[in-house]
């Protein structure tokens, strides 16, 4: 006999049985591919599952949005008997697919290693005889088309166990103004729901967010859910297969596996590694990398200037980014954000090296540093994805009162706090912190208000404040025995709003500053570099300053060794790769090259040299086309590491 329910109720009823429903294909999920989990341990599960219930209330959320609004719609009596005949018939096909697809991936995930994403379709849409290969799959894996039809009969009797009392409201504008409050409190829940939870510095939740839940990257998957994969990558331009070079000509132009040299060191140098992010630091803030550039211009980073006038500082140095999201990847794991941040991409669960996976190989304690709230930015997704061995926010700084209010932790509180924290570790170590406070709303603690100089734009002062922040850092790292072991790594995860007209174009956009600094090392002196650097080069040139002989992959160049001439940088922007090698600019948009231009004597960028320059043309166009054709296949076939190389 049916149950009745408040018709209101109704909603949430459902969406607990398909949360119970996805929480048993969660289970059958990793039962399926238990030998693929070798590493996964009992006590791992309490956070997957907690992990996996956000995913799959943002799934449910996906699919059954459209439900909820005509349902809500058609509880005014004289709409009822229509309305509820569409209304079930959308939630019925929506949700079966939703448990269908989970059901595939029992299978296709052992062909794959990752949740079926929406790009599947551009893989069926090349198969000929999809028909014939769908019914074998049917035919080999039986018992999990059984499983799925178990699973629809279960469904559908846990849903028609009960049904609606219904509160008839006969008046129209009553009916639509009940029906208007209770859309407006579902879609408030809705965007709790795929943010995954409620706090302002959220985005919607992606797929590389699951590695927060996991002890290991590979159990992303069992922490995903396929319909959450599918919908979330929709839209989401996925790479296009390059075949411009066969496999021998294209090692020839450019190859990013870097292997060990017989000029390397025998044994690693042991040097720590401390590298700064800096939140929207551009290029163009900083004094000393400006004295070329702006006449008796001195910027607002004193102290970063201080560091620059005695390290290695590369005056032309890019991001691989204009967005935060974009940074980690580039610099902590050498992987250029192209055409879309890597991060939220379908192919964010490839395995990757990083500088944190190969050092921590070589006996280093690595550990990744960001003062906002655990979980913002999908930070501590990527630095689980990335290997670092632990994970600082705000949660483990532990004190609100050094809140902004806005984003996390005041950075002339954090930095300090990342200080004692690297005291605490053992040598060698590598950690990374990821500054917050140069952040719009461009707010500096009411103690250092009028404290720093203040520009035409907001986040000048700001950036003053983080420098000094900076300074506060090192005052307190010099003291410690590690400080004269250490390379310290300078960098901004992109640039900011533009001031100087000298910066006011297409190639600037992407300025950052690249200072390297070794207070103990007498074999590095100071010297300023004016050729090519981006970010995804640091990866590269730390690894070659230890001493580390570990063959990886790198889509940057090792500074230290690599000739000015083959030093290069890439990024993308409104559709159009930017690449930079020997003082010029190519504008590629995929196809061909569309602009050159002279960076040195036409840095404005006003001279297109394009057709009087053919034979510069032709190689860059094969130096691009070789770069992307790596980069895209490796993406798309899952090889960003030797090993799976």
């Amino acid at each position: 006999m049916k149950k009745k329910i408040n018709e209101y109720l109704l909603i949430p009823y459902r969406f607990a049985v398909l949360l119970l429903l996805y929480a048993i294909q969660r289970l059958s999920f990793y039962w399926f591919n238990t030998d693929l989990f070798s590493n996964t341990q009992l006590s791992d599960w309490p956070l997957m599952m907690a992990g996996g219930l956000k995913f799959d209330i943002c799934a449910l959320i996906y699919l059954n949005g459209l439900w909820m609004v005509i349902y809500i719609f058609s509880l005014w009596a004289k709409v009822k008997p229509v309305m509820r005949r569409i209304s079930d018939a959308v939630f019925y096909t929506f949700n079966i697919l939703g448990l269908l697809t989970n059901c595939i991936d029992f299978i296709y995930y052992r062909f794959i290693l990752k949740r079926t994403t929406y790009n599947v379709l551009d893989i069926l849409a090349g198969e000929d005889n999809l028909g014939k290969l769908g019914l074998r799959f049917l035919l080999d894996y039986w018992y999990v088309l059984l499983y799925f039809i178990v699973l629809i009969f279960v469904f559908v009797y846990l849903i028609r166990l009960v049904r609606p009392s219904l509160t008839p409201i006969r008046n129209r504008i009553l009916y639509i103004f009940c029906a208007l409050c209770v859309l407006a409190l579902v879609a408030l829940l809705s965007v709790g729901g795929i943010r995954g939870d409620f706090k302002h510095s959220t985005r919607p939740i992606t797929i590389s967010n699951a590695a927060a839940y996991t002890a290991s990257p590979e159990e992303s998957a069992i922490v995903l859910n396929t319909p959450f994969s599918f919908i979330r990558t929709i839209g989401k331009k996925g790479f296009e297969h390059y075949d411009y070079f066969s496999e021998d000509e294209i090692e020839s132009i450019y190859s990013p596996v870097h292997l060990c040299s017989t000029d390397s060191v025998s044994t690693p140098t042991l040097k720590n590694v401390v590298i700064f992010i800096l939140e929207s630091f551009s290029r163009e803030f900083v004094g000393y990398l400006n004295q070329n550039r702006i006449p008796d211009y001195k910027g607002y980073t004193p102290f970063l200037d201080s560091l620059a006038s005695v390290g290695v500082a590369y005056h032309n140095a890019y991001s691989n980014g204009r967005k935060s999201i974009d940074a980690m990847p580039a610099v902590l794991a050498s992987i250029p954000s192209l055409t879309m941040p890597y991060v939220v991409s379908q192919y964010s669960n490839n395995k990757v090296n990083s500088i944190a996976s190969i050092l921590n190989e070589n006996g280093y304690q690595t550990a990744f540093f960001h003062g906002a709230p655990n979980g913002s930015m999908g930070f501590d997704s990527f630095a689980k994805i990335a290997s670092f061995n632990a994970y600082y926010g705000k949660n483990e700084y532990n004190n609100d009162a050094d809140f902004d209010g806005w984003w996390g932790i005041w950075d002339h509180k954090f930095f300090p706090y990342y200080a004692d924290q690297i005291s605490l570790m053992q040598e060698p170590f590598c950690t990374a912190l990821f500054s917050l406070s140069s952040h719009h709303p461009f707010q500096v603690p009411a103690e250092f208000e009028g404290v720093f100089p203040q520009g035409p734009l907001p986040v000048e002062q700001c950036i003053g404040y983080s420098d000094n922040a900076l300074r506060i850092f090192f005052e307190k790292a010099k003291k410690q025995p590690w400080y004269n072991n250490t390379l310290f790594v300078i960098t901004a995860d992109h640039s900011s709003i533009p001031d100087h007209q000298e910066y006011k174009n297409n190639a600037e956009a992407f300025a950052v500053p690249i200072i390297f600094f070794a207070p103990g090392d007498e074999n590095i002196s100071h010297m300023d570099d004016y050729t090519i650097a981006q970010q995804a080069d640091i990866m590269p040139t730390v690894l070659s300053y230890v001493g580390i002989n570990t063959p990886y992959l790198s889509f940057g160049v090792d500074l230290n060794s690599t000739p000015a001439e083959k030093r290069f940088a890439i990024n993308y922007k409104d559709g159009v790769y930017q690449y930079y090698q020997n003082d010029t600019l190519a504008y590629y948009d995929g196809k061909i090259i569309t602009g050159l231009f002279d960076l040195k004597n036409d840095p404005m960028l006003n001279n297109n040299v394009l057709n009087s320059s053919p034979e510069t043309k032709e190689n860059m166009t094969r130096r691009v086309r070789a770069y992307l054709q790596q980069y895209n296949n490796r993406m798309i076939e899952d090889r960003l590491t030797v090993k799976n190389d």
